[in-house]
């Protein structure tokens, strides 16, 4: 399996699922992952912001541009 394909499904497999966004700047954002694109662009749905491990601000919507985008991994279902 080529580089290129474990990505992608990778992507198919934690769309719809709860993610955490680490930005180049050091913030983090959590929330469901509703739409990724080639340029790690990120569109989140229940969005939360922390910065220095601290809750700032709670979010309906949220959209990343990617060039901000450090790395992006899954994260644990809340209440489960």
């Amino acid at each position: 399996m080529s580089r290129k394909e474990s990505l992608s499904q990778f992507i198919q497999q934690i769309h719809g699922r709860p993610v955490v966004v680490k930005l180049v700047s050091g913030v983090d954002y959590r929330g469901v992952l509703s739409c990724l694109d080639g340029y790690m662009n990120i569109a989140l749905e229940q969005t939360e912001e922390y910065i220095n491990g601290q809750l700032k601000n709670k979010y309906g919507d949220t959209f990343i541009r990617g060039n901000n985008v450090l790395y992006i991994s899954t994260q644990k279902r809340r209440g489960v």
